[in-house]
């Protein structure tokens, strides 16, 4: 069994804080896969169901981000689960709106999520960053994170949100650079049909022939006008010689 854990805070208030946009990645995931809904348990709210044929159980802890570890501990210990085989996704201020990383290991970077996680399992589960930016200055940054989601960044947050759901697959098989491909691929603007205003306008149609250039008709009178013209020349030739005589 894979355990699929999403960071956040827990109540309405926080629901579009870019602080829980773990939440809304593994909500998607969810959705995406057909799991079950939601119910409590381990001090927070569990979803289970099969990716790619494996069994998952993903977990969003109401225990308050500073203390994620409890929650994540608890469902480690009791389902007997490696940390090898448990995947956190949560927010990354150190990467750019829209950009993912994912590694197994590492530190927490100042990410108090992940340092309970940590002081309660170890270093070694799988770290999946959602950047969603820095605000420019580090005493901006917690009012920054505990802060809605601006409406403009649904454009790039959607689309990232879904792709991570689509690529869960090889996320779960332990594939992180197929993982992060496909994401990318999904994301990459070519794959996606270009909008009717970007479409190549139509040709300009091609000048028409006159119609006595084009038409049999046309081309008759013409070279009778020609030969008409030619006889005419001659006889006043003609007839300015006999004058000169």
């Amino acid at each position: 069994m894979k355990l699929i854990v999403g960071l956040g805070n827990p109540g309405r208030k926080y629901e579009r804080h870019r602080h829980n946009v773990g939440f809304l990645a593994v909500d998607k995931i969810a959705e995406e896969h057909g799991f079950a809904p939601y119910r409590k348990r381990f001090r927070g709210l569990v979803s289970e169901g099969h990716i790619g044929g494996q069994r998952a159980l993903i977990l969003k802890p109401q225990t308050y981000m500073n203390e994620s570890g409890q929650s994540v501990g608890e469902a480690a210990r009791f389902l007997k689960i490696p940390e090898e085989d448990i995947i956190v996704l949560y927010d990354e201020i150190d990467l750019a709106p829209g950009k993912l990383k994912a590694k197994a290991g590492g530190g927490n970077a100042g990410h108090n999520g992940l340092r309970s996680i940590s002081a309660h399992l170890g270093n070694e589960y799988i770290r999946v960053r959602i950047g969603v930016g820095h605000p420019g200055r580090k005493d901006l940054v917690s009012g920054y994170v505990l802060h809605d989601f601006a409406k403009a960044d649904a454009e790039w947050l959607d689309p990232l949100l879904e792709a991570i759901a689509k690529a869960a697959r090889p996320l779960t098989s332990g594939d992180l650079a197929r993982f992060t491909a496909e994401v990318a691929r999904d994301l990459a603007p070519g794959d996606h049909p270009a909008p009717a205003s970007a479409k190549k306008p139509p040709s300009a149609p091609k000048a028409q022939k006159s119609a006595r250039s084009s038409h049999p008709a046309g081309e008759r009178i013409a070279k009778a006008q020609s030969a008409i013209a030619e006889n005419l020349k001659k006889w006043m030739a003609r007839r300015g010689g006999n004058d000169d005589g």
